[in-house]
């Protein structure tokens, strides 16, 4: 497919989502749009804000005519070595064609530095006066422009960011623009945490304004989750506690903390996927069908499945730490924060009583990939004798090598009567040959520029999240919860395949996904 069928084609997908990805309800939004990435000069913003922003431009979403783009962050740069500095991220240093070059020019004349403090008003003043002179340069009445502030920072400075972008670069009123505010995780390191930022950020901004984002709710599997589960009459029966005996969400690297120790040993495995990521899928996997697909119907019904959570046990979570993790300068020698984690929770209500969810997530693994993995009862009164070779499971392949795939037990061909493992397998790759998955992050912007807050925390259900792992966390914290060591390049610790067992999954030996080739 040629670059400019591309954009056509990738332009109309997106175009065409609509309930799903537009609110429903707002009046067209006319006035320009102002892009603000605060942290414009970190890795964050290098390597996801930016390049999000650019593969937006060149599908026709932020038009030249109306957008314009600032950094800001201490360091003092001109524009032009902001440009150059990000030309790497987004595009091949060797091997981009004509055409990318091209974009990459334009997109980047889009962008303006401005260099400030995060607690001073004077740099947020200047920050101001730019995003005006854009404004007036397009003519755009006053009021009915968007200011979108994207907080690629550490969670640290959001109060004051905040404090500042409230005090001095707000939309002046109200003709149909808007100013909106995006902040990344971690959002907070407990409940209490937790809910003082929530109080320091809501009594700036009211909660339409604020956009908590988890790149993993923008991922493409996870937001099929919905269309898989409530367009499909044939999930609808099965989906619940008399046919299905387990759930698993896990997230695999096969690589440590690679000179991030020091930074991740501040929130540790659970912290960082399980109690965000994770759980998010869990969300989506448990909750009921929702009234519509207003944001606030789905909303309501993620926080009333984690509120039916019940408290963790401690014999059903295992810690890990990887052999090595200490060694980096930058980590404690005596450091308790755990590298891996089994966590099992159970969800006391009528469709997954008894159902246990089993999330799991570790670095320095023997291998990389993020999947659900839902595995059903046994067949009653089995005629074939196959239990031995495993149960039907749904797998939701995450990454990499996007794929949903049914485990099934079908006739081995031939004369005799026996039964083999096999697989029903939608591929993307295979089946979606020639058309590029749009980043997480793309998706999640696109969303707010829309005004979509579906695929993004509230307030409510950060504060449920928090509640189901604080307990934990804090007994983690005092030392009195101690991860095992494993070798990196191991399945983890062996107790945590024992708590597997014991939860209930049966894993099938002998049996191999392997991907279909082109």
């Amino acid at each position: 497919m040629g670059s400019n069928e591309w954009h056509i084609e990738r332009r109309f997908s997106f175009e065409t989502e609509s309930p799903l990805s537009r609110e429903e309800g707002n009046s067209p939004e006319i006035g320009s749009l102002s892009i603000v990435v605060l942290g414009a000069s970190g890795d964050l913003a290098k390597k996801k804000t930016f390049p999000a922003l650019f593969h937006l431009y060149c599908q026709g979403f932020l038009p030249q005519d109306q957008v314009c783009i600032f950094g800001y962050a201490r360091t003092k740069i001109s524009d032009d070595e902001l440009r150059n500095r990000l030309h790497g991220y987004l595009v091949p240093e060797k091997g981009a064609s004509p055409k990318q070059l091209e974009d990459v020019t334009k997109f980047l004349n889009l962008i303006k530095y401005v260099s400030g403090s995060y607690d001073s008003e004077d740099g947020f003043h200047l920050l101001d006066k730019e995003i005006s002179d854009h404004e007036s340069s397009i003519n755009s009445v006053e009021g009915s422009s968007r200011r979108l502030f994207y907080l690629a920072l550490p969670p640290s400075v959001y109060p004051s960011v905040c404090k500042m972008i409230k005090t001095c670069c707000m939309n002046k009123s109200d003709l149909g623009g808007w100013t909106r505010v995006v902040v990344e995780k971690p959002f907070g390191k407990d409940l209490g945490s937790a809910e003082e930022l929530s109080n320091q950020i809501g009594e700036l901004f009211e909660e339409p304004q604020i956009y908590r984002i988890d790149h993993y709710l923008g991922k493409e599997l996870v937001q099929n989750l919905l269309v898989l589960r409530f367009a499909n009459r044939l999930f609808l029966p099965l989906w619940n506690r008399d046919n299905i005996d387990n759930v698993q969400i896990v997230f695999r690297e096969d690589f440590g903390t690679e000179g991030r120790g020091g930074y991740f040993d501040q929130y540790g495995i659970i912290r960082d996927i399980i109690q965000n990521h994770l759980l998010q899928v869990l969300c989506l996997v448990a909750m009921e069908k929702p009234v519509s697909l207003k944001p606030e119907h789905i909303r309501d019904e993620k926080v009333k499945v984690l509120e039916s959570v019940v408290p963790i046990r401690d014999d059903e979570v295992v810690l890990g730490q990887y052999e090595g993790y200490k060694d980096d300068p930058t980590v404690p020698d005596q450091s308790n924060t755990p590298t891996f984690a089994t966590v099992v929770l159970r969800i006391h209500n009528e469709r997954w009583e008894g159902v246990p969810f089993i999330l799991k997530a570790g670095k320095a693994l023997n291998s990389r990939k993020a999947e659900i993995r839902i595995q059903f009862k046994d067949v009653p009164g089995d005629i074939f004798k196959c239990k031995t070779q495993g149960r039907n499971e749904f797998v939701i392949r995450l990454q990499p090598l996007e794929a949903i795939y049914m485990k099934l037990t079908v006739k081995q061909p031939g004369l005799e009567m026996s039964t083999v493992q096999s697989e029903l397998d939608l591929s993307y790759r295979q089946r979606y040959q020639g058309l590029t998955i749009p980043e997480a992050y793309e998706r999640l912007i696109l969303d707010t520029i829309r005004g979509d807050q579906q695929h993004f925390v509230r307030r409510d259900e950060l504060k449920a999240s928090w509640k189901i792992f604080t307990p934990l966390l804090h007994r983690i914290d005092k030392g009195e919860f101690k991860p095992i060591p494993y070798k990196p390049g191991s399945r983890g610790p062996a107790e945590a395949d024992e708590l597997l067992e014991k939860a209930g999954y049966v894993q099938t030996h002998g049996y191999i996904w392997i991907p279909p080739s082109l």
